[in-house]
């Protein structure tokens, strides 16, 4: 096993026992897959045996929970998304604190969501906008649920282009495509790994892309910001966080064995088949990064008039 410099650093490096990775979305998810990817890869470099549990509920707030009261000792992890930083103006009363519970320790990837519509629907994204603003909530667009990601996505970008719509909740990305192929469902921000083949396939096609970058798998569509929607981009990542107090040593040897997996050829190959994109930070840029995010939801949150459950 590789080891710190320093017997300090050594000693806190947790090998007593296997590592728990808690993952609170459901098995087969590109939060679920690309996360096994990259562990077991850290497992292989670390020699340190790292177990994922699923534990899917409440808007992933149960395996949220399970980390933030834990103990503080490496032993266990959070992988989780950008839903991270929806769930505190979502729900009324957290029973953890974001800033004060967990830790960040670094972002696997970012996941561009792309904006999909049924290939015969509009001719581009400023006619969808034209279309909706013609007939004030005429059109319907999808999501996971209410304050997922998707419909945050969807929300950002309707308030940037000034139309009203009708939100249409779904379970999960497979429901919504369906409903958006039929043509009962207008448009939809879904995830690029589930839509990519679809737009290959010539079933849905791509108006824009969420993030402030165009997306490497489809370097020929638009960003929503380029479309000419200002503040309209949105990012879908993917990280990991440990429970808040864990020692720095551990929190940064977690961060070097994880960036030095994502570096790998062969699992940048791997992630890549799922649109997914680098976003290389520090553990102090990514806590950062949360909790601005987690301001600009909730100020996100408040102007589409999502109501806290």
């Amino acid at each position: 096993m590789a080891g710190f410099c320093g017997s300090a650093a050594a000693q806190t490096w947790p090998t007593k026992q296997p590592t728990r990775a808690i993952v609170p979305f459901s098995p087969g998810s590109a939060a679920d897959i690309i996360p096994r990817v990259v562990l077991d890869q850290v497992s292989k470099q670390t020699g340190q045996a790292i177990v994922i549990e699923n534990r899917v509920g409440a808007g992933g707030m149960i395996g949220t929970v399970a980390v933030a009261r834990a103990d503080a000792d490496g032993y266990t992890l959070l992988i989780t998304s950008s839903a991270y930083t929806i769930t505190p103006s979502t729900y009324a009363k957290l029973p953890y604190d974001p800033a004060r519970n967990l830790s960040a320790v670094i972002p696997f990837t970012n996941l561009p969501n792309v904006l999909v519509i049924a290939p015969a629907k509009f001719k581009s994204i400023e006619n969808l906008v034209a279309t909706a603003k013609a007939k004030p909530g005429s059109l319907t667009y999808a999501s996971g649920g209410i304050g997922a990601t998707a419909h945050l996505n969807a929300e950002r970008f309707r308030l940037s282009a000034g139309f009203e719509a009708v939100h249409v909740p779904f379970k999960g990305s497979p429901e919504a495509l369906r409903e958006v192929i039929a043509e009962r469902i207008d448009f939809y921000f879904c995830p690029l790994s589930t839509a990519l083949p679809l737009i290959r396939e010539g079933r849905v096609r791509a108006l824009a892309v969420s993030p402030a970058n165009r997306a490497l798998a489809l370097p020929d569509v638009p960003t929503t910001l380029e479309a000419g929607y200002a503040k309209s981009d949105y990012n879908f990542w993917i990280g990991m966080f440990v429970t808040g107090g864990t020692s720095r040593d551990i929190v940064e040897r977690l961060h070097q064995e994880t960036l030095k997996a994502l570096e790998l050829p062969a699992i940048k190959e791997r992630l890549e088949l799922f649109g997914a994109e680098p976003m290389p930070m520090s553990p102090s840029e990514f806590d950062a990064y949360v909790r601005d995010e987690i301001g600009a939801n909730a100020v996100l949150v408040k102007a589409a008039g999502i109501k806290p459950n």
